[in-house]
């Protein structure tokens, strides 16, 4: 007991000091509780993502898995945000071994390292490092300046409060992100792709080591070409990849395989080679995504399908390139969805002698013929004809509009659907002069085609490729027709809805378009070249004028594929013909399209309810009548298809002592019955004309005409179309023609009751020339007493 103090002071210190430690104990639980608190509100409480701290680059995919583009952050780097998920374990583990071997068991800095850095750095010559990835994480986040003693203290505590708010599974995988790769090139996501040209989850051990590497000499080990590098830099690079392999080895001492794995040749590309797939595509979908920050696009792209575009366009202008093939755009299409498939924009983006950089499928071109199609859907749709329906095909005056054939002939009487598919000009004018609500035009506006001029413009040419259509737009009205008559807007990414649409045509008059151009025979079908397709394919071709566009655009199985061959200055071909230059391209993309998507079933397109079948006379489209020799089954719409019966077959009864015609009643051992075809007058001439003269019907006496025969049809002047004439101009004039009965030998010509003229049917047309404005009642009448008439408006200028 010490001196001077009583057994009771003794006591009382004792029980002080037993106090005094329970207190502490209850203060540091207390102080250690509100800390672990503290810890959890700042790890819990709601906070930005490390990925969100910094820009990012726009990474955008295919529908298949492949990278397409990675745009530059907005702070000119290369900076691919991969989550760990999706990288390779090794490489984890490879780059903490190299940066941090204590990651996992340390609050963010290392005291043991920072004293040992210290230490060395002030007895060695140079500077030790003793950051943690933690710290190398604070001080790339914060942009800090750590080669000063503040700056170093900043980054330390910069580095507590990232441990505090973040897990260790987040601030590595931020780390592998932002870790430089040499030039601007930051993060494992966008290195294992432009050196090793895959993913961070399929790098082997070998490059794994090599990327860890870089980031400690990102400068000298990587991001420089050939010409500027040294073999003192390699060397080095080599040094501190075999010091990694060693650990490497000494961390795995049991693992089967890690020498077969180190010993795996790296193929490392040094220049720089960023993915730059479907470029035409991806331009066209930033531009107008230009605000849209998303690191990550996916889109309806199928990479392999753009491949297998590119290539056979490759292979065709290697082919072709001496008639001077050098540039062609291409557009497919899934009509199931809308989404795009394949955008081949130039045959060579990088190729300035072709401006291979302007978007074709986005180019404003002529489109030739390939309209002709939505004519006569219109034409369906409005009754005007069906399938079978026979037309003219003769040269003929749409007013001041006189169309020809591209190949200068005329068919005479062809069949709507022949005219379609051999695409005549003057059936094809002739059927967008009687639809009406909507017409071409009106339809094109409907369908949203861009910057159409007035309609007075164009007038009749609209027919023939007068006015411009972008490729995208001319494809989707082809879809339109695969998805019955319903237009949807194309679609670029997954998540966009896909659109109920616009019905601008029926189902039915659709359906019975598409059967008509299923009738189009290949290019190279002679018999001889079997048909490799597996699914329908129904396709129309196109020729601007001057030779400057060839298009072929068509519904091949589930999808619509639109190929152009032209000149983007807009200069003049002979080859640039649709059918001789974009249709063989056009069937060799369908062809390996079929073998690589073969697979897929689609069955045949069932016709609507509202269509059925019926026989019609070959010869005149209409229902056969008893004499009719040949008939043809033809879709038509009920309600709607003109359907009446046949006239052009008759018999006539043939006095057998006079060789003439005979009237009732007839004596049945004195007459015999022949039968004629009675072509209009116009029909014999072209019959004529191309050396297939028609046998004349006979004369037929008065007692029978009145009930044969048709009543004339007006051809000129034109339905609803007001004519200007110069005063001065005594000679201009407007023609008078029509067709009329075979039966018919003369016509008279009325304005209104005043005769015009009296004139045979073998003259043609007569001239008129009117003297007044406003509108005139035109009436022809044939010799049998059979008419039509026709209201013109006549306006006079200067």
């Amino acid at each position: 007991m010490p001196e001077g103090r009583s057994p009771i002071r003794v006591k009382e210190d004792m029980g002080n000091r037993s106090l005094i430690r329970r207190f502490s104990s209850s203060r540091l639980l207390q102080v250690l509780t509100a800390l672990a608190l503290i810890l959890a509100v700042l790890r819990f409480y709601p906070h930005e993502r490390l990925a969100q701290r910094i820009p990012l680059s726009t990474a955008v995919w295919s529908a298949d898995g492949e990278l397409l583009r990675v745009t530059l952050a907005s702070d000119e780097q290369y900076r691919l945000w991969t989550p760990l998920a999706e990288m390779s374990p090794e490489l984890i583990e490879v780059v903490l071994l190299k940066e941090d071997r204590w990651f996992y068991w340390h609050p963010g800095i290392n005291p043991v390292s920072i004293v040992r850095a210290s230490l060395r750095t002030w007895r060695g010559p140079g500077r030790q490092g003793a950051s943690t990835l933690t710290m190398q994480v604070a001080r790339m986040i914060y942009r800090l300046n750590t080669r000063t003693p503040a700056g170093k203290l900043r980054q330390i505590a910069a580095a507590l409060w990232l441990e505090a708010r973040y897990s260790k599974r987040e601030l590595i995988e931020a780390y592998l992100n932002l870790a430089p790769f040499g030039s601007n090139i930051e993060g494992v996501g966008a290195a294992s792709r432009i050196y090793f040209g895959k993913s961070p989850e399929h790098v082997t051990l070998a490059e794994a080591l090599t990327l860890a590497v870089i980031p400690q000499h990102p400068s000298t080990r990587a991001g420089r070409s050939d010409s500027s590098r040294n073999d003192s830099q390699d060397d080095g690079m080599l040094n501190a990849r075999s010091q990694l392999a060693a650990l490497w080895r000494e961390s795995h001492p049991s693992s089967n395989g890690i020498e077969r794995q180190l010993d795996l040749e790296i193929v490392a590309r040094r220049q720089f080679d960023m993915p730059q797939q479907a470029p035409h595509f991806v331009d066209a979908l930033l531009s107008v995504r230009s605000r849209d920050v998303r690191p990550r696009i996916e889109t309806t792209l199928d990479a392999g399908l753009q491949k297998l575009v590119e290539r056979q366009i490759q292979r065709y202008i290697n082919q072709y390139g001496n008639r001077g093939i050098r540039n062609v755009a291409a557009l497919l299409i899934d009509s199931r969805d809308m989404s795009v498939k394949a955008w081949v924009g130039s045959a060579d983006f990088r190729n300035e002698a072709i401006d291979g950089q302007v978007n074709g499928v986005l180019a404003k071109r002529s489109p030739g013929s390939t309209l002709k199609p939505f004519i006569y859907a219109l034409a369906l749709d409005q009754g005007v004809l069906h399938p079978q329906t026979i037309l003219r095909d003769a040269p003929t005056a749409f007013g001041p509009f006189t169309p020809e054939n591209f190949d200068g002939r005329f068919f005479g009487p062809i069949s709507a659907q022949d005219a379609l598919i051999r695409s005549r000009n003057i059936p094809a004018v002739w059927a967008a002069t009687q639809i009406r609500q909507p017409n071409l035009y009106q339809f094109l506006q409907n369908a949203g085609v861009s910057r159409l001029r007035e309609e007075a413009h164009y007038g009749l040419s609209l027919v023939l490729g007068g006015g411009e259509v972008t490729m995208e737009e001319l494809t989707g009205l082809y879809a339109m027709l695969a998805n019955q008559g319903v237009l949807r807007p194309l679609r670029v990414e997954p998540q966009e809805p896909v659109s109920d649409g616009v019905q601008l045509l029926s189902p039915e008059a659709s359906f019975i378009t598409l059967e008509m151009l299923r009738h189009n025979p290949r290019p190279d079908d002679d018999g001889a070249v079997p048909l490799r397709s597996r699914w329908p394919v129904a396709w129309k071709t196109g020729t601007s004028w001057g030779f400057r566009d060839a298009w072929s655009a068509g519904v091949v199985g589930p999808y619509v594929l639109t190929v152009w061959i032209g000149d983007f200055k807009g200069q003049g071909n002979p080859s640039f013909i649709g059918v001789d230059a974009a249709a063989p391209l056009f069937f060799r993309i369908t062809d390996a399209l079929n073998l690589e998507r073969g697979h897929e079933y689609v069955a045949s397109p069932a016709p609507p309810a509202g269509v059925s079948k019926v026989a019609v006379c070959a010869e005149s489209g209409d229902l056969p009548n008893v004499y009719c020799p040949h008939t043809v089954e033809t879709w038509y719409i009920p309600g709607k298809s003109p359907i009446r019966v046949s006239q052009l077959h008759r018999a006539v009864a043939i006095d057998t002592r006079t060789g003439r015609p005979s009237c009732p009643p007839y004596n049945p051992g004195l007459t015999r019955f022949e039968i004629y075809e009675f072509w209009s007058s116009d029909m014999l001439k072209l019959f004529r004309e191309a050396g297939m003269p028609r046998r004349v019907p006979p004369r037929l006496p008065d007692c029978v005409s009145e009930k044969s025969g048709e009543s004339p049809v007006i051809a000129s002047p034109l339905r609803s179309v007001s004519y200007s004439l110069h005063r001065k101009k005594s000679d201009e004039v407007i023609q008078l023609e029509a067709s009329v009965a075979a039966d018919v030998h003369s016509v008279f010509w009325f304005d209104g009751r005043a005769l015009i003229g009296n004139i045979p049917v073998s003259s043609g047309s007569m001239p008129w020339r009117p003297t007044t404005d406003g509108v005139h009642l035109i009436r022809i009448v044939d010799d049998h007493g059979r008419a039509a008439e026709r209201e013109v408006k006549i306006h006079f200028v200067p």
